[in-house]
């Protein structure tokens, strides 16, 4: 079973804010799964998308 990160997590991990996550996630930046207590939850393979892209486009 794949890893799931929290919003905060995901936040510590591109070091922007957790409001900038939900921006992303509303704008479909990024892919997330809704738990059925109506939290966010990101899939790692979103995650590592998002920072192969990031890495590409600085380095």
């Amino acid at each position: 079973m794949e890893k799931l990160y929290t919003t905060g997590e995901v936040a510590k991990l591109f070091r922007v804010s957790y409001v900038a996550v939900k921006k992303w996630a509303y704008a479909g930046k990024i892919k997330f799964i809704k738990t059925p207590g109506g939290k966010y939850r990101y899939p790692e393979s979103e995650v590592g998308r998002l920072l192969a892209m990031l890495f590409e486009r600085f380095f």
